[in-house]
Formats: C-alpha cells, structure tokens, sequence
C-alpha cells in the first residue's frame, strides 16, 4: 500500500515541499526511489530540526540523484558490531551541506539522512540510551542519576557529535563526563569502570574512510553493548522519530564535566602493569622503534608510555597531527600496508627495528618488523596475535605466575576467524582457549562474567584493586585473562580494557621485539620458532565489496544462497562439515551459548577451514579461509618450513580464485563488487 504523503500528514507544507513530495512518490512508481528511502525521507522532513535537511532533500531530488538518496535513507541507522557507522559526507555533498566550507575543507553540516551520522541519529541515539539507562536504573532499584563517559576521535564532526551527546544527555537527566579532546577507545573503556559510569560513549568510525564517522556505546561492564541491552537500546532509538524534545526541568537534569589528565595518568598507570620482564625492557637498549598514530589518538598515550617505560622511539612527524582527511595515507588503517609507508620509509633511514601503527581511535595495531635478511617484512594480524599470546602465556610460566596446577585457569579469548595457531598454544600449555564472534565486544562480555564469578565480598571495588591481586582472585575462584585478540589486528592483554587496545598492543609487542633482540634474534626468526614447534598455520582473508543500497541487497542474497544451496566441493576438496551460525545450536567450550549471527563455517576433508560472513561495519562480505601443516616428528626442520609455506600459500590463494567465482556465478555475470 503506497504510504500516506507528506501533504496528506502535515496540511500546511509549503508549495516547494509539496513539489517535492509529488516528486518522491513519482519516484517509487517508477521505481527510482526504494519504498523505505520515500518513508524515511517523510520521517526525517517532519521532525526536521534544521531547513538545511529540506534544502537538501530538494536539491538531490530536483537533480534526480535517486541513488544517492536511496544510499543516504534506505534504512535507519542500526548498532552492529561496532555500534552505528555512517558516512557523515556524502557522496554528493549538497549546497546546504557545504554550506560556508572552502575548498579542501570539510563541509560545514554533516551527511542528511537516516542512514547517516549527523546530529538527527546522534540526538535520537542519545535520547534512546538514557531512556534505556533509566529504565534500568528503576527496574535494579538504582535511585542515582545514569553517567555516561563520552570521548571522540578526530574525525569529522565527531567533536561536535560528542558536544552534542552531551547536551541531550543532560537536558534529559544523565550526567555526561566529556574528555577535554580527543581520545581513544580503550581509554574510554577504561574510564567507565573507573568513573562508575552507566555508559559511555565514543564517536568514531575507526579505521574507515573520511566521510564517515560512528557512534559506539559501552554498558557499565566497560564493553561495547551487546543484547539484552543492545535491542532495549535501539528499541528506545527507533520510537524516537523526531529531533524535538523538551529539556527536563534544570533542577531534574544532569551536569556536563569536562576530564582529561587524571583519566590518562590512571590508565596509563594500568597499561605499565602489562609489561612481564621490566628488567628486560631496561636492558633493550638497542632495540630501535618507529611509531605512528595516523593522525589519530594513539600518541595522546602512547608517546609518554614508551617514554615512561625506556624505549627508543620516534614518531613519523608527518602523521603525529589530527587530521580529518588522513591527508598522509588513502586509508588509516594499519592493516594495510600502504598506511604504514612513510614509517617503513622513517625506519629504513633510522635502521630501526620495528614500526607500530595504530588506527584513528587507537583501538587496533600494525606491525612491520626488520627480518634476518635485513629487509622491513609486514605481519599479518594472525601473526602479531600469536607471537603476543606465545610470549605472554610462556612468560607467566616463567615468572610463575602460571604452573600446571593453576594453568586451567588461565584463558585466552579468539573470534572463530583469527588463527588456530593461537588454539594450538594453549593446549601445549594447558591454558583454554575460548572463541567467540567477530567482535570484541562479545570478549568483553566474557571478562564481566570472570568478573562476577569471583565471590561479591571480594570483589568489591574490583576495578581499583592492583593488578596482581585482581590475578589472584580470577586464578582462585574464576578465570585469569591472559590474552584476547582478533585477526583484524585488534588485541588486548588485561581485563582493566573491555575492548581492544592499541595502546596496550604497542607496548606488548615492544615487549616481544626486545625480548627476540635479546636472544639475538629477529621478530621473525621467533615466529619461525614457534611455527617449527606448532606447526605452520596460514590465513587467506579476502572480500567483495558492494556499495550502497544494491550492495547490501546483494550481500545478504549471496549468504542467503550459501545457505540455502550449500558448497559441497571446493577445489576438488570435499566439504566434509558446515556450521550455519544463524540456525545451529553452536556453544563455546564453556558451554555459554553463541548468539545467532549470518555466518557459515565449512571444513574441508585435508582440515582446511573457511567461513564466510558480512562485515559488520563495512559493506563487504568477507572471507576468511585457514590452511595448516602439523610436524610428524619434534619440530619442522628450515628447509621444510620453508617447503611448506609456499605450498600452503599457493593452496589458500587457489582456494580463493575458486571462492571468487563461485560467489559471481551465485549472483550473476555483472555482481559489481570491488574484489580484495
């Protein structure tokens, strides 16, 4: 049924609305215009807080930029893995939107739409949050106002996202404590168990491009928001329609704080307690570093942490700036070679030995290491992990910490798309090794459950308890954290941080390079070690990229048809198993349940492994194929390492070209995707 017009809701539009309206339903007969943009476009224009968002609309619609239009409101921004993300620019950036901007600048208003970061979603976003948290102040008999913590990257808009949060939160009875400028994720993470927070919140959009920004919310555990509260959440989000509200009465509502310094020496306090052997940290003293914070927050803590602890360190000074555009790089994202260039360049001159990278919000690392034959090598997020989680977990043996009677109480925490390499370690050790989905969010949860299971007499005040005597409860009556991280280079080292942790994952990984220098050896010639010992595991992780509205519908038609039409040989190797997360009845080996998400597991007869799922936060849908070679005798000799890994690299890149296809056979000759 076609939906009731703009004209017939509000009798006194304008003629120039009208117009508009007339062409919006012109549109949708055609089919130019999707039912849901022509419902969303109505939504937006009545509730509209600004004429730059009529102005806007009219422009796109009286150019006929259907798709446009269709990209920025075919649907209402919904939390995924990382919360809301949207472009904040748009691809066509209107006359309004640019406003007084100059050429090069960002435009003076955000991206109007609904499936866009602006001041609508962030004001709705908001309002739906501290609903949900009063709620739930009632309902556990909490008589106090909710807080949220507050932070944001340097990206566009986002100093204005947060000013904006924290306005709606207190004009509607939240107190909102706002970093004075801009700071990383994990410190956010920390700050809510620190402060006592209800939330927090932090506007970035991590690692993607520059026209897009995002909004993350944390519960009081210190990790990202997962269900029931996510869906309470977003419930409260999605029956707020409109900009408009009325403020509480000023003595009803909340006070605003602005926190800075005390926040950072507290956690930086946290993060020295991460280093294992100081005493060979101090004696590094050739170990060579060259860090950059891709014009994001890592230096607001990093720099004075390698200070603190000893390092010689530069930082490329190009890149040690805010900088909205990441003018230095095509993507600040240190998974990607490119990003790390001009640190390579640096280190290269500086004969240094390692170069570390962290995204805009500081919340995943890269790593390019000096190998033995003298050449700067990238490593992938599989191996950074699993040289952090060897070291740390062999490490707390010889220190002591861990032994074999207590080692069964020791945890390490990996998605099901990161490296079996890190599984084969804890079992050598007896540690356990527990998986979870994409998403660190979904680790932080299983830190709070460690969290309550010790006995509540003597767990109170647990964030403000030292680090060692935190590890002498969870070793007593729960399970001590050792290590936790995820292939897309993301990694966390202690359970002070409820997410991933870039600046945490810099100075462990320093840790591991001094302790390679002082066996003399390279960062490589170790991975070689604990490949000879374990096995060789390799990874493969690609994608196809579909942009826009089409591109989601066609993203979830080609899960659908996996699902539905299932893979039974690939590359002439048989699909001996297929775990279907989103119908099979799948737990952990804790026996806590998996949530159910879009993802499909197949196992192939020679013990590869594949799986395929939508990105949560990009649109592509990824693949992520695993391939390993075990030692039939003690250890791999070199030469039969070196044998191996080209076989298993070249099997895992045919296993590719096979899955490529396939997926543009399942949809067509012309699927339009850009391939990775």
């Amino acid at each position: 049924m076609q939906s009731e017009s703009i004209t017939e809701q509000l009798p006194e539009m304008t003629a120039d609305l009208a117009d508009v309206d007339a062409r919006i339903k012109q549109a949708v007969a055609h089919g130019q215009l999707i039912e849901s943009s022509a419902k969303n476009i109505r939504t937006l224009l009545e509730g509209a807080g600004s004429d730059v968002y009529f102005r806007s609309v009219n422009e796109l619609v009286h150019a006929a930029e259907w798709q446009e239009l269709n990209d920025r409101f075919y649907q209402t921004l919904a939390f995924g893995t990382g919360g809301l993300r949207g472009r904040t620019i748009g691809k066509i950036a209107t006359t309004a939107e640019r406003g007084n901007a100059r050429e090069g600048e960002r435009p003076e208003f955000p991206c109007v739409g609904t499936n866009a970061m602006n001041f609508f979603n962030i004001n709705r976003a908001t309002r739906g949050l501290v609903a949900y948290l009063q709620d739930w102040n009632r309902r556990e008999g909490i008589s106090t106002k909710p807080k949220i913590v507050i932070a944001h990257d340097p990206r566009f808009f986002s100093k204005e996202f947060a000013e904006l949060a924290a306005k709606v939160a207190a004009e509607n009875g939240c107190d909102a404590f706002v970093f004075d400028g801009p700071r990383s994720v994990p410190e956010l993470s920390f700050a809510v168990r620190y402060l006592r927070a209800s939330a927090g919140i932090v506007i970035t959009a991590s690692h993607n491009p520059p026209h897009d920004n995002g909004y993350k919310v944390y519960f009081g555990s210190g990790a990202q928001v997962i269900d029931p509260h996510a869906s309470g959440i977003i419930a409260k989000v999605n029956a707020i329609t409109t900009e408009s509200f009325t403020p509480l009465r000023k003595e009803q509502q909340g006070k605003v704080t602005i926190i800075g310094k005390n926040i950072d020496q507290a956690y930086m306090h946290r993060l020295e307690t991460l280093i294992l052997d100081p005493r060979m940290i101090r004696e590094a003293k050739s170990l060579r570093i060259v860090y950059t914070p891709l014009h994001g927050t890592g230096s607001v803590i990093i720099r004075p942490m390698l200070n603190r602890l000893g390092f010689k360190f530069q930082v490329v000074p190009e890149q040690d700036r805010f900088d909205g555009w990441f003018s230095t790089v095509k993507s600040p994202n240190p998974e990607y070679g490119e990003a790390l260039t001009m640190a390579i360049n640096l280190a290269e001159r500086e004969n240094a030995d390692l170069v570390a990278a962290t995204d805009p919000d500081c919340d995943r690392m890269g790593v390019a290491v000096r190998t033995r034959d003298g050449k700067m090598k990238l490593l992938t997020g599989n191996q950074i992990g699993s040289l952090l989680a060897w070291y740390r977990i062999k490490t707390l043996f010889d220190k002591g910490m861990l032994n074999k009677p207590n080692a069964a109480r020791a945890v390490i925490i990996k998605t099901f798309v990161t490296t079996d390499l890190q599984n084969a370690i804890a079992d050598h050790y007896g540690v356990r090794c527990v998986e979870t989905l994409t998403g660190f969010k979904y680790i932080g949860a299983k830190l709070a459950n460690y969290e309550r299971e010790i006995p509540e007499q003597l767990r109170r005040n647990y964030a403000d308890l030292a680090e060692s005597e935190t590890r002498r409860l969870r070793l007593a009556y729960s399970s001590f954290y050792v290590f936790g991280g995820e292939e897309s280079y993301g990694y966390s080292g202690a359970d002070f941080v409820r997410d991933k942790d870039g600046n945490g994952a810099v100075i462990m990984f320093c840790e591991v390079a001094a302790y390679a220098k002082s066996r003399g050896q390279t960062v490589d010639q170790l991975l070689d070690e604990i490949y000879s010992q374990f096995g060789y595991f390799a990874e493969k992780t690609s994608s196809l990229v579909f942009e826009g509205a089409e591109g989601a519908n066609k993203i979830a038609s080609l899960m659908k048809s996996y699902a539905a039409d299932p893979v039974r040989e690939i590359h002439r190797l048989k699909v001996v198993n297929i775990k279907n997360f989103e119908t099979d009845e799948i737990r952990d080996v804790e026996g806590d349940p998996i949530p159910k998400t879009k993802m499909l597991m197949l196992e192939l007869e020679d013990g590869t492994r594949i799986t395929v799922r939508p990105s949560g936060t990009e649109p592509k849908i990824k693949y992520y194929l695993f391939a390993r070679r075990r030692p039939e005798s003690e250890k791999f000799t070199g030469p039969d390492l070196a044998r191996i890994k080209a076989e298993v690299e070249k099997h895992l890149e045919d296993l590719w070209k096979w899955l490529r296809t396939g997926a543009e056979s399942r949809l067509g000759s012309e699927p339009n995707a850009v391939r990775k």
